[in-house]
């Protein structure tokens, strides 16, 4: 049991194009803190935004003691706008979560009681996905199974970046330097006790999703490429494989032709084979490239964010 009476709690939400919900979002903040009966600040990451997010945000913060806007220099990504956000946050816990509502700000009330349970870390996990499409449902969980399968660290399955985390481990989160960032994946390696609280997913209170179809589909490419090489295994066990197919065809070639006196004649299936084996090694070289762009980028050792303002 920990002794909380001094608790400060810090919420952080990265905003992109959020305009619409910011409102709606710290009315129910301000309600659930009010029940919490702890010291609090909201930590806004301005992620570049292009409608008047941060003119709203700006507002805010001279209206409100408890507000901190943090103004990236141009829109850096989600996950490099929620670890802006958690390196400057000040709080004992830091809740990280999205100004969209899809996560129930309630659960920060149950978040409370676990850590002062002693808990370090507790997660919000997603047991009722129905107001996601039937497309995105499906491939979370595809995306959730063949991760774990590949990957020395497990994902939880439908958990994303809501969740507590005490400073001890927000401390160790800023230790970790990449710069090609998959947060979920983060915040799964750095274990501590941990516990889970199960809740129903809603629907956007207003405004739209910025993620789409193809940009979940990097960010999936990002989450297998920095916790598992498991891809690149794959094409020596496939060349084995091809190559083993390719010396049994041959000796039957050669045996054919002693014992028979027959030439394999066949154009078309040699270009065939030929192009098959091509488009493999393409591929296979493909894998190595995302690999080795990972590689290059992060000897840049740039940034991962660059803060213009704080307000």
């Amino acid at each position: 049991m920990k002794n909380n009476r001094q608790l400060f709690l810090s919420i952080v939400a990265p905003c992109y194009n959020e305009e619409a919900v910011i409102d709606i979002f710290l009315e129910k903040i301000f309600y659930i803190m009010q029940k919490l009966g702890k010291n609090f600040e909201i930590v806004f990451v301005n992620d570049g935004s292009r409608d008047a997010t941060l003119e709203i945000l700006q507002a805010k913060s001279k209206a409100f003691a408890e507000v901190r806007v943090i103004n990236l220099s141009r829109n850096f990504g989600k996950e490099a706008a929620l670890t802006a956000g958690i390196d400057t946050s000040r709080g004992e816990v830091v809740v990280p979560i999205d100004v969209d509502l899809q996560d129930p700000p309630e659960l920060i009330l149950e978040f409370v009681k676990k850590y002062e349970e002693g808990y370090d870390v507790v997660v919000g996990k997603r047991i009722d996905r129905s107001t996601d499409s039937r497309a995105k449902r499906v491939s979370a969980e595809t995306f959730y199974k063949l991760h774990n399968k590949i990957s020395d660290i497990e994902i939880p399955h439908n958990v994303g970046d809501y969740r507590l985390m005490s400073r001890r481990v927000v401390e160790e989160l800023k230790k970790l330097p990449e710069t090609q960032r998959f947060m979920k994946g983060i915040f799964a390696w750095l274990g501590f006790k941990t516990a889970v609280i199960e809740y129903k997913r809603e629907s956007r209170v207003a405004g739209e999703s910025s993620f789409n179809g193809w940009k979940l589909w990097n960010f999936a490419l990002d989450g297998i490429t920095s916790f598992s090489t498991a891809p690149l295994r794959v094409w020596l066990y496939l060349g084995m494989v091809l190559a083993f197919i390719a010396f049994i065809y041959g000796s039957w070639i050669i045996i054919k032709t002693l014992l028979f006196g027959a030439d394999s004649p066949g154009y078309a299936s040699m270009i065939t084979v030929i192009l098959f084996l091509g488009g493999i090694q393409l591929m296979g070289i493909g894998i190595l490239g995302e690999y080795i762009g990972r590689i290059y980028l992060e000897s840049k050792n740039r940034p991962i964010y660059i803060v213009e303002d704080e307000y």
